[in-house]
């Protein structure tokens, strides 16, 4: 099929030299191209924040980012008592 579609120089030069490289005509490197961007995984969602979590491009699973957190932040079961009546008292009044 034959499709017209206007791209930046600056990527039709970046692509040409790729198809020289890989001894392919232009058409050719641009299908392939498209072919590999279509079968790439979809990227994950971004916040206002940024991504919540990447795609282990090895076991296509979500990687959730983890912060250590400090010693003064340990949860304990004390902390873990206060934090559930907090919520309690913020839901209920």
């Amino acid at each position: 099929m034959k499709t017209t579609v206007d791209l930046p120089d600056a990527l039709v030069r970046e692509i040409k030299l790729r198809a020289l490289y890989d001894g392919q005509k232009l058409k050719d490197a641009i299908a392939d191209l498209l072919r590999k961007g279509l079968e790439a995984p979809p990227a994950p969602p971004e916040d206002e924040d940024g991504p919540g979590f990447t795609i282990d491009p090895e076991t296509r699973l979500p990687l959730i980012p983890y912060r250590r957190r400090q010693p003064s932040e340990e949860l304990t079961p004390d902390r873990m008592k206060e934090i559930l009546l907090q919520q309690e008292v913020d839901w209920y009044g």
